[in-house]
C-alpha cells in the first residue's frame, strides 16, 4: 500500500524542481519573442522579410539538434545532458550583447537554437522519468504550463524592459533567470539510467517514424502559433493597439495554463484523440478572430481590444488543449527505452510548424498583409484537423503501445 502511494505522488521535489528550471528557462526564451522584431529593426534596421529569415535560423538550428538529442537522451544519462545544454543556453544570451553587426547576432541566434533544442528535448524526456506512469498527462500539462506560465510574464516583461530600460535589459534579465534555473537543475534526483548498448545506427533511432501522420498534422496546426507569437506586436502596433500588446500574451498564457491542466486529467483518462480534436477546433475560433480584427478595430478601437484579449483567449485555451496530449499520442507510439525519441520527433514536428509559421509569416505580411497571414493559418490548421481525423486517429489506434 505504501509504495503503491509514492508510485502515485506527482509533487516530488524532483518534479517541483523540473517545473521551475522549464520555467525559467521558457522565461528567458520568451523575454525575447515579441522584442527581438523591434530590435532587428531599430538596431539592424532590417525589413520584416528579413526579420523572418534571421529569426527562422533559430528554428532551423532547433531542428538540426532535436534527433541528435533525442539519441543521445535515449543512449546516455539524461540529467547531465540536461545541465550542460541548460549551460549552454543561459551562457549565448551574453554573444547577443556583443554582437554589433548582423550576421554575428545570426550565427549567435543559431547557436542558441541548438542549444534550446537541446535542452528542451532533454527536460522534456527528464521530467517523465520523474512522474509516476499513470499520472503522465497530468504532470506534462503540469510541466507544460511552466511553458504558459512564463509567457505570460515573459512577453509583458519583455516590452516593458523595451520600452523603460532599453534592450540590453532585456539580455541581462534573461541571463539571470536563465542561471536561476540552471542552478535549481542541479538538484534533480533522476532515476539511474545505464548508457544502453551499441545498436545499429538507423533512421528511426533519431526519428520515431510511427509519428510522422502525427507530426505532420502537428506542423499544420503550430505554423499559425508561429505566426501570431511573431508577428501579434507588430500586427498591434500597424492597428494602434500596441500599448497592450503584453496583455494578449498574458491572456493567452491563462488559456493555455487553464486548458493544460484539465486536458492533462482527460488524456490520463483515454479520452486523447477527441481532446485533440477539440483543440483543432478553439484554435480556428481564434484565428478566426485574428483576420476580422482589422476591420473591427478601424471600426472602433475599444472593440478591437477586446476582440484582441478573445483571440488570446482562445489560442491559447485550444493550444493548451492539443499540446499536452499530442505529446503523450507521440510518447505511446514509442517504447520506453525511446522515449526521448518520441518527444524529439513531437518536439521537431512542433518546430517545423513555428519556424515556417516565422519564415512565410514575415514575407507574407510584407507582401500581401497581415489578415491574408492569419487567413492562411486558418486554413493550414482547417487541413490539420481533416489530416488529423481521417488518418493520425486510426493510426494511432493501430500502432499505439499503451
Amino acid at each position: 500500500m505504501i509504495s503503491t502511494v509514492q508510485q502515485d505522488t506527482l509533487w516530488t521535489k524532483s518534479f517541483i524542481i523540473m517545473c521551475l528550471s522549464n520555467f525559467m528557462m521558457y522565461f528567458s526564451f520568451y523575454l525575447l519573442m515579441p522584442t527581438l522584431p523591434f530590435y532587428l529593426m531599430d538596431v539592424f534596421h532590417t525589413s520584416k522579410g528579413m526579420i523572418g529569415v534571421v529569426l527562422s535560423s533559430y528554428t532551423v538550428a532547433v531542428l538540426a539538434i532535436r534527433p541528435f538529442s533525442g539519441f543521445l537522451a535515449d543512449t546516455f544519462s539524461r540529467k547531465p545532458m540536461y545541465l550542460i545544454a541548460y549551460f549552454l543556453f543561459v551562457s549565448i544570451f551574453i554573444g547577443y550583447l556583443l554582437a554589433g553587426v548582423l550576421t554575428i547576432f545570426i550565427a549567435f541566434r543559431t547557436l542558441h537554437g541548438l542549444a534550446f533544442g537541446a535542452v528542451s528535448t532533454t527536460g522534456n524526456t527528464l521530467v517523465i522519468d520523474v512522474m509516476p506512469a499513470s499520472r503522465r498527462g497530468e504532470g506534462l500539462g503540469y510541466y507544460g504550463a511552466m511553458n504558459n506560465l512564463s509567457m505570460a510574464f515573459g512577453p509583458m516583461v519583455g516590452l516593458f524592459l523595451k520600452d523603460t530600460l532599453g534592450f540590453d535589459a532585456i539580455f541581462y534579465v534573461a541571463i539571470i533567470f536563465g542561471s536561476v534555473g540552471m542552478f535549481l537543475a542541479f538538484f534533480i534526483q533522476a532515476p539511474l539510467k545505464l548508457p544502453q548498448e551499441h545498436q545499429a545506427i538507423s533512421l528511426d533511432r533519431f526519428i520515431l517514424l510511427k509519428g510522422i501522420p502525427a507530426g505532420i498534422s502537428l506542423v499544420l496546426i503550430t505554423i499559425p502559433y508561429g505566426m501570431t507569437n511573431t508577428y501579434i506586436a507588430l500586427y498591434a502596433e500597424k492597428l494602434g493597439l500596441i500599448s497592450h500588446t503584453g496583455m494578449f500574451f498574458f491572456i493567452m498564457s491563462v488559456g493555455l495554463i487553464l486548458s493544460r491542466i484539465s486536458s492533462g486529467k482527460k488524456v490520463d483518462h483515454g479520452q486523447m484523440t477527441n481532446i485533440i480534436k477539440q483543440g483543432y477546433f478553439i484554435v480556428m475560433i481564434g484565428l478566426l478572430g485574428e483576420i476580422f480584427l482589422h476591420s473591427v478595430s478601424n471600426y472602433n478601437s475599444i472593440l478591437g481590444y477586446v476582440l484582441l484579449f478573445v483571440i488570446a483567449f482562445f489560442l491559447g485555451y485550444g493550444y493548451g488543449t492539443l499540446i499536452p496530449a499530442l505529446n503523450m499520442l507521440f510518447v505511446n507510439l514509442a517504447p520506453h527505452n525511446r522515449r526521448a525519441t518520441a518527444n524529439s520527433t513531437y518536439l521537431t514536428s512542433w518546430d517545423i510548424g513555428i519556424g515556417s509559421g516565422i519564415l512565410f509569416g514575415g514575407f507574407i505580411s510584407e507582401w500581401i498583409s497581415f489578415t491574408f497571414m492569419y487567413a492562411v493559418g486558418l486554413i493550414l490548421s482547417l487541413l490539420a484537423l481533416l489530416l488529423f481525423h481521417t488518418s493520425v486517429v486510426s493510426h494511432f489506434q493501430k500502432n499505439k503501445l499503451r
